[in-house]
């Protein structure tokens, strides 16, 4: 694994390797070793994929609150995904700026997403999946987000949106 800094503090695109032979491809997902080894939070409670059918599919803005706060990795692993991390953390001096990334299983990158931002992505093409490692259990009542579109944040994704969930559509404006 390679890390590579983004603008947001502790924020980082992860490089991960394929190993590739006359058969395919070996690549790493999770690798608490090398986690710690690059000082990064290795706990690792859930792992989740998501299948989105349409182009345009926008999921996020999401988060969990205290006490139920958690990293993620988040890689694609079929398709293409416009991933995008918000920082929500308010002592940051980051607050409120998002960054974006292109993720695919071709280019081999993954987002480290640290506790207290958001995370969201549009997919770019259809029948994309999201795999998710996640370091705390899901608790619903701790659940939150914001939305896609909020003009506080002024994020903005490369498609028109196809599809979304009623919850995701209208999270209210952040205060």
């Amino acid at each position: 694994m390679k890390l590579i800094e983004t603008k947001l503090e502790g924020v980082f695109i992860v490089e991960l390797p394929a190993f590739t032979d006359e058969r395919g491809f070996y690549k790493r997902l999770w690798g608490a070793d090398e986690l710690a080894n690059l000082g990064l939070d290795n706990d690792l409670n859930n792992v989740g994929l998501s299948y989105n059918n349409l182009r345009g599919t926008v999921r996020g803005m999401h988060f969990q609150n205290a006490p139920f706060v958690e990293t993620k990795l988040v890689q694609c692993v079929r398709g293409r995904i416009f991933d995008v991390v918000l920082d929500l953390r308010e002592n940051s001096k980051t607050f409120g700026e998002w960054i974006a990334e292109e993720l695919s299983p071709e280019n081999n990158l993954a987002f480290y997403v640290p506790k207290g931002l958001a995370h969201g992505f549009q997919t770019l093409e259809d029948n994309s999946e999201v795999l998710y490692c996640i370091s705390e259990k899901h608790n619903a009542q701790s659940a939150g987000g914001v939305r896609w579109n909020d003009p506080k944040f002024g994020i903005t994704f490369p498609l028109e949106v196809s599809m979304i969930n009623e919850r995701d559509a209208n999270y209210p404006d952040y205060k």
